[in-house]
C-alpha cells in the first residue's frame, strides 16, 4: 500500500518517496543546511541522465546567512519573497542552452535535462528529510544580470531547500493516470 493507500492492480505501488514527496509553503527558519548536506544534493543532482551524456546543468548554491543567499534574495518576486528566504537553501537553476558565441542550440534537451537533474536533487533531499520547492517567481533579468553566467548558459528556475516548517498535508490532489494519457486529445 502507498502512504495514500492506494496499490494499483496488485502492483507493486508506486515507491514512498515518491508517493510522500511534498512542497512544503513554509520552511523551518532555524535549520541550517551543512555543506555536506549540499554536496550530497548536487551529487544526487549530477546522476541524473542526459541527451548524449551533456549534462547540461548547473547550479549557483545560496546558503541561508551568506552573502550569496542575500544577493539572489533581493532578486525574489513578492510572492516567493514571503516564503523562499526562511528556506536553508536557493539553489539556482542554469542549464547550457547555447555553443558559446553562436545562436547554435547547445541541445535541444537542455532544459529537459535541467529537469531530471533536479528531479534527482529533489528526491534525494526527500530521502535526507528536507523538502525543496521549485519556483520561477524572481526577476530572471537581474538576476542573470547578477550572477552574469557564461555565454551560453541560462538561467531557468529556483529552488529552495529545507526543514519543511509543518507537516505534509493529509491529501493531495493529482491527476489520474488516464488523464496524462487523455488530456492533449479531449
Amino acid at each position: 500500500m502507498t502512504p495514500h493507500g492506494r496499490q494499483l492492480n496488485g502492483n507493486m505501488p508506486v515507491h514512498p518517496l515518491l508517493a510522500s514527496r511534498f512542497s512544503p509553503l513554509q520552511f523551518d527558519p532555524g535549520w541550517t543546511v551543512t555543506e555536506e548536506d549540499v554536496e550530497l544534493l548536487l551529487d544526487a543532482a549530477r546522476w541524473a541522465p542526459s541527451a548524449g551524456n551533456s549534462q547540461p546543468w548547473a547550479y549557483f548554491v545560496a546558503r541561508r546567512d551568506e552573502p550569496d543567499h542575500k544577493r539572489v534574495v533581493r532578486h525574489l518576486a513578492r510572492s516567493s519573497a514571503r516564503w523562499a528566504p526562511s528556506a536553508s537553501l536557493l539553489i539556482v537553476t542554469m542549464a547550457h542552452r547555447y555553443v558559446e558565441d553562436t545562436d547554435w542550440a547547445y541541445s535541444d534537451f537542455a532544459d529537459y535535462d535541467l529537469g531530471q537533474s533536479v528531479a534527482h536533487l529533489t528526491l534525494q533531499a526527500h530521502a535526507m528529510d528536507l523538502a525543496c520547492r521549485q519556483f520561477r517567481a524572481f526577476d530572471l533579468e537581474t538576476l542573470t544580470t547578477d550572477l552574469n553566467p557564461s555565454p551560453g548558459w541560462g538561467i531557468v528556475s529556483m529552488i529552495a531547500v529545507g526543514r519543511p516548517a509543518e507537516p505534509p498535508p493529509p491529501a493531495r490532489d493529482r491527476r489520474t493516470t488516464t488523464d496524462l494519457q487523455t488530456a492533449p486529445w479531449s
